[in-house]
């Protein structure tokens, strides 16, 4: 498939949603965007704090995400992770 259709789908699927589903929608995509920041700014903590005990874990969208939607043990599951694997 053409990339430009992907994208055209994908938008037309978009407005589809904000049109027909009022402000329900728009309140989820707040929301997770809420969640998302707080989770970023929750690892930059660790990671401030955590750097006197080798403590790193990187700031992306998917760390991000796991420690806002899962808050205090999504922290926790990914410093294990941290030590553990990486």
């Amino acid at each position: 498939m053409e990339p430009i259709f992907i994208i055209l789908l994908i938008s037309g699927l978009i407005v589809f949603l904000l049109l027909a589903g009022g402000g329900n929608v728009l309140r989820f995509i707040g929301q997770g965007m809420i969640k998302l920041a707080i989770g970023a700014l929750l690892l930059f903590f660790v990671n401030a704090f955590g750097g006197q005990m080798d403590i790193h874990v990187p700031i992306n969208i998917l760390t991000a995400g796991i420690s806002g939607f899962l808050g205090v043990f999504g922290i926790a599951a990914l410093v294990i992770i941290d030590f553990m694997i990486l």
